[in-house]
């Protein structure tokens, strides 16, 4: 057994201390004790399961965030660098799946956290980065991009989060990127018109000749998005609607995903035993028990209607999936307050009837199990998505992978046919689908689609999602492990690393 809140079990001491100098009376002792499993349940009491690891779909991102000295220009709220942070927070939160790198860069890139899905290691990168210790003032692009390239990433899509200082080489900028397969996608920070920077002092930022400094976004940005072919935007309103900006341009931009294994502590809840005690307690202290008997059924027959509303939301969702109104489904689905397994297999299913793969490959990939035929069916799933996609590489490794885990008739069938048009394709010829599961082999269209009706993958089904597979490096668990401690203290930035920022800050040749 486990406590996730063990600052809570200091609340003890003074409890201790007034059970040790109470009066004997019966009702302050129970107070006491009721106080006690009150603080225990606050606690958070956990049996740990162990730690599981899954695979899951994610896209990779590099984060690339200009620290330099303009970014505290105040044009957008309540500065351009804290709204880049909040920006990123709420990018986080929406990318929850995907393997982000995050790079601080001015005159020097510095990577601040590897490629990760454990966001709260950015999170924490971000947090422990102070602006007041950054003294360079220019912005250079071009070593930026020589990191980026130097990274080992087969495909390399950066988010470039800059006002773009005086960056001027629009061409030798484009010919880099061109060559290092960088697919670019640049959030200028910074209005047109500029705004002046201040000083830690208040006063305003001159140059040498003694004119105020005025930072705006460098037209530069919008020529280099659109010569590599990548993707430009400005600053919505709020760092939260500039998130849903973001995030809708990298998926556009982004097609291609790959498998990473995430870890995830898998234990059970047992707060719930001291905090009924406790109730138990104080009803049987203050009311009859037949009241405490009247209340405990009633609280009970409430989490069972939640239960039973549940249950009806998800057979009206089959129902309207049967009748093909795909529409109406999902609303019941998503009206389910606690998610379950069956609801999010018939959540993906719908999603693949519609022909919204990537949304049903996220869906499925969100789902856990450690049954083999679930995971068998997961597999068999994305890959009809991937195939649906004409991703036809990608849909031989999800039959494989379900074929792995046992025979199956049509996975079989599909993996043939897949390979066929991945071999078409590549010739620059036609393109035909799979079928679905439960149906022949035949190949016409008519046939696919009376055979994808009759697939019971396409039908709201029961069972959990995909298990884990092993492989992480020893210097990753342990930084995981320490972001998992909560007793572990979050450790500032080093000296070294404003060091390594702000080289050669002194002989910065065009510091705007």
């Amino acid at each position: 057994m486990s406590i996730l809140h063990p600052g809570f079990l200091w609340l003890l001491l003074p409890l201790g201390i007034l059970f040790f100098y109470r009066d004997k009376k019966l009702t302050e002792t129970v107070h006491l004790i009721i106080l006690f499993l009150i603080v225990l349940a606050l606690s958070r009491p956990v049996f740990i399961e162990g730690v599981e690891e899954s695979p899951i779909e994610a896209q990779e991102y590099v984060i690339a965030l200009d620290i330099s000295y303009s970014m505290r220009a105040k044009d957008l709220k309540p500065d351009r660098y804290i709204f880049a942070k909040e920006t990123i927070d709420s990018l986080l939160k929406k990318n929850e799946a995907d393997n982000i790198m995050l790079i601080a860069f001015t005159s020097n890139p510095l990577l601040l956290s590897p490629p990760t899905t454990d966001h709260r290691m950015i999170e924490v990168a971000l947090k422990s980065l102070n602006p007041e210790y950054i003294l360079t003032r220019g912005t250079s692009l071009k070593k930026l991009f020589q990191k980026v390239a130097s990274m080992p990433e087969s495909e390399k899509n950066l988010l470039l989060m800059t006002d773009g200082g005086e960056e001027s080489d629009l061409e030798g900028l484009a010919e880099q990127i061109r060559r290092s397969g960088i697919k670019l996608a640049i959030l200028a920070l910074g209005t047109k018109e500029g705004m002046t920077v201040e000083n830690p002092d208040g006063s305003l930022l001159k140059d040498k000749e003694g004119h105020l400094v005025i930072s705006r976004i460098n037209p530069m940005l919008e020529a280099l998005a659109s010569e590599t072919e990548g993707t430009y935007l400005t600053a919505a309103s709020t760092p939260e609607a500039t998130a849903d900006r973001v995030y809708k341009a990298l998926k556009e931009q982004t097609e291609s995903t790959e498998m990473i294994t995430k870890k995830q502590h898998r234990y059970t809840e047992l707060y719930q035993v001291p905090l009924f005690l406790a109730v138990m307690l104080f009803m049987m202290l203050h009311t009859r028990a037949v009241r405490f008997l009247v209340i405990a059924l009633a609280l009970l027959g409430i989490h069972a209607e939640a239960s039973m509303l549940d249950g009806y939301r998800l057979n009206k969702a089959y129902s309207s999936y049967r009748a093909g109104d795909f529409n109406a489904s999902k609303a019941y689905l998503k009206s389910v307050e606690i998610p379950s397994l069956q609801s999010r297999f018939a959540l993906g299913n719908i999603y693949y009837r519609e022909g919204a793969y990537d949304k049903a490959l996220k869906v499925y990939a969100s789902i856990r199990s450690t049954s083999v035929r679930v995971k068998q069916k997961l597999y068999y799933n994305m890959a009809n998505c991937y195939a649906g996609k004409e991703a036809y590489e990608k849909a031989k490794i999800y039959y494989t992978k379900a074929l792995q885990l046992g025979d199956d008739r049509d996975a079989k069938a599909n993996l043939k046919l897949v390979a066929l048009l991945a071999d078409k394709k590549s010739a620059g010829l036609g393109i035909a689908h799979p079928k679905s599961q439960n149906s022949g082999a035949s190949k016409s269209a008519e046939q696919e689609e009376s055979s994808k009706k009759s697939r019971d993958e396409d039908q709201p089904s029961s069972g959990s999602g995909s298990g884990g597979e092993n492989s992480k490096s020893k210097k990753e668990q342990a930084k995981r492990k320490l972001l998992l401690d909560s007793k572990a203290e979050q450790q500032l930035l080093s000296s070294k690393v404003y060091e390594l920022i702000n080289k050669g800050y002194i002989h910065e040749t065009h510091p705007w």
